[in-house]
Order: structure tokens, then C-alpha cells, then sequence
């Protein structure tokens, strides 16, 4: 669960393509960093959008958008949530190997840290 923020992280959570933040993490970011009603897609506030309600290409499409985005803002750190695993109704083992080519600065929850090393052990 992530409260609060230091001044160079950025709270990275699944949306829809509306922008319409009604629960879970999408409401959080919200309500406290940023996140723009109607917005569902990329950096508003201290927040990024990642569209998990359109589909899995859709949804790996936007990973891709988010980690060549980390990249180029090595000044940033994004604290990535369980996105997809909730509403989107995603497993961590379908998500995290999105996440494989992710830089430094993109932290990943932990049930995708352990996906990602179960994944490299086969």
C-alpha cells in the first residue's frame, strides 16, 4: 500500500481508457496524486495511467509506452502497483513479464518481482 510519496516518485496504477478512477488503486491516485478524471493513459500529477480494461495487447502496449517513459526519466522513480490484478482481472504471472526490460528506477511489487524470478528459473 503506498500513503504517501517522496518529491521525485511518481505512483504508477491501472486505469481504464476513460479515465474514469472509481476504485482500488485508479481512485487512489485520484484522490492523492494527481490523477485526472477522464485521463486514462500517461503522467497527470505525481500518478501514471495504464490502461489494464482494454485488453492484453492493449495492456502490453502501455507498458511498453510506460518503461521507454521510466527510461527517458531516469530523475524519477515510479512505484508500480499490482496493475491488472484486481478489476482487470489479470494474474501477476500474466503481467509481470511485461515488466521484464523495466530500468532501475521502476519499482515492482513483489508478487511480480517473485513472477519475473520464477519465470527466469525455468
Amino acid at each position: 500500500m503506498i500513503n504517501r510519496l517522496e518529491s521525485n516518485e511518481v505512483f504508477v496504477f491501472g486505469s481504464n481508457a476513460t479515465g474514469q478512477h472509481v476504485g482500488g488503486a485508479a481512485a487512489d491516485a485520484h484522490a492523492n496524486f494527481g490523477a485526472v478524471w477522464g485521463e486514462g493513459h500517461g503522467l497527470h500529477g505525481r500518478s501514471y495511467a495504464i490502461d489494464t480494461m482494454s485488453g492484453l495487447d492493449t495492456l502490453a502496449a502501455e507498458v511498453s509506452t510506460f518503461l521507454t517513459f521510466a527510461q527517458a526519466h531516469s530523475e524519477l522513480r515510479f512505484l508500480v502497483t499490482e496493475i491488472g490484478c484486481g478489476i482487470g482481472g489479470y494474474t501477476p504471472e500474466q503481467i509481470a513479464p511485461l515488466f521484464t526490460l523495466a530500468t532501475d528506477n521502476v519499482m515492482l511489487p513483489a508478487r511480480f518481482l517473485a513472477a519475473i524470478a520464477a519465470r527466469s528459473r525455468t
